[in-house]
């Protein structure tokens, strides 16, 4: 499970920041064909008479249809033609049985090119809609967060595991309400097409009931009646078996320098206070999202201070668990007072350089973090 964030914030994917995807060539890919038909033509001609490495220009098309448009395919493909038959009038063999049998293989070779240079831009461009479909579909249940919320400063970053994850399971929301404040995070467990169905479930449920309950314990019984009747729905024999969401429900009242904070199985928040980090554990942890019935009561939400200049740092395990070539976990806590003073902008940077640095750009999983910076003007200290 993992977490992802938002806001004129950055969401990355695959944890790659380089401008151009790893092992990409400086050559661009369109030249390899030109390349393969100059080195073949000329070893052809400084070659004896008796080496024929013509055959080769075969390659040309095929690299042609697996990196170029089906024209740009069709045109390696005759000029093979058109340079092997000259070729075979400067060598003298032109109308031997060998020449022939060269042109034939050549000119199927490159009908072959075509025809897979076709099917692959086909394929292409459905894999293009269908990543349309997914950017939208992950805009609809992701939206970017607010980068402010009253006197709240927001930022967040999200690294996907995997290069061409667009959405998934984690869920996360920060909203303005009648009460404050109020932000969501969570990790669903387990991956694909279910795991994304509960996430649009439960922060859907949150949009909704952090504008009308009145307390954020309450909002947190929302989402547990919502994912009970979610697990009744799909499956009853799975109640209270392995389909949970761990969370946290943070409400930030404009009107006291305090963050109300539900922990529902999910990783304790930090507070920074200048160069200071503190872990907040839960005085009274409840129970993972559709666990809750276990314990039928509603979770007791903990008060901190929470003062003008302090931030609260929330993140999903894939910040705590990521492991380095040794098996030692990132020490999230300790990067965190290392940047401490920085900008929000730029902690939120250097945090995600630490992580990146430490897994060696491999994460195995998401991981998401997202920090609240509680902006001078509101009340005074407690």
């Amino acid at each position: 499970m993992r977490l992802p964030l938002r806001g004129g914030h950055r969401r990355d994917v695959g944890g790659a920041e380089d401008s151009a995807p790893p092992g990409a060539s400086p050559i661009p890919y369109v030249l390899y064909p030109l390349l393969i038909i100059v080195v073949v033509a000329a070893v052809d001609l400084a070659a004896p008479s008796w080496l024929r490495t013509a055959p080769l220009l075969g390659a040309a098309p095929v690299v042609a249809a697996a990196t170029a448009s089906v024209r740009i395919t069709a045109v390696t493909g005759a000029a093979v033609m058109g340079l092997t038959l000259v070729l075979d009038v400067t060598n003298g063999v032109l109308g031997h049985i060998s020449s022939d049998m060269i042109l034939a293989a050549l000119a199927s070779v490159a009908v072959a090119s075509i025809a897979a240079a076709n099917i692959r831009e086909r394929r292409e461009a459905e894999l293009k809609q269908v990543r349309s479909v997914a950017g939208a579909a992950q805009r609809a249940l992701l939206r970017p967060l607010p980068p402010r919320i009253d006197r709240l400063a927001l930022h967040s970053v999200y690294l996907a595991a995997e290069a061409e994850a667009q959405i998934g399971g984690d869920l996360y929301e920060a909203l303005p309400t009648p009460y404050g404040a109020r932000v969501l995070i969570g990790d669903v467990r387990g991956k694909g097409l279910p795991a994304v169905g509960v996430s649009a479930v439960l922060t859907g449920c949150f949009r909704e009931a952090a504008y009308r309950e009145p307390t954020i314990g309450e909002v947190a019984g929302r989402l547990e009646e919502t994912a009970l009747r979610e697990i009744a729905r799909d499956d009853p024999s799975e109640a209270y078996s392995e389909r949970f969401t761990t969370a946290l429900l943070v409400e930030i009242p404009p009107d006291e320098p305090v963050a109300r904070i539900v922990h529902l199985g999910h990783p304790e928040p930090l507070l920074i206070d200048g160069g200071t980090v503190t872990s907040h554990m839960p005085d009274r942890p409840g129970l993972p999202i559709g666990l809750g019935g276990l314990v039928g009561t509603l979770p007791v939400p903990q008060t901190i201070a929470f003062r003008p200049g302090e931030r609260l740092l929330l993140y999903t395990d894939g910040f705590i668990e990521a492991r380095d070539e040794n098996g030692v976990y990132f020490p999230l806590a300790d990067s965190v007072a290392r940047h401490a003073e920085c900008a929000l902008a730029d902690l939120v940077a250097a945090l995600r350089a630490d992580l990146l640095r430490h897994a060696g750009r491999q994460l195995a999983d998401d991981a998401a973090l997202l920090v609240i910076e509680r902006l001078p003007g509101t009340p005074p200290p407690l």
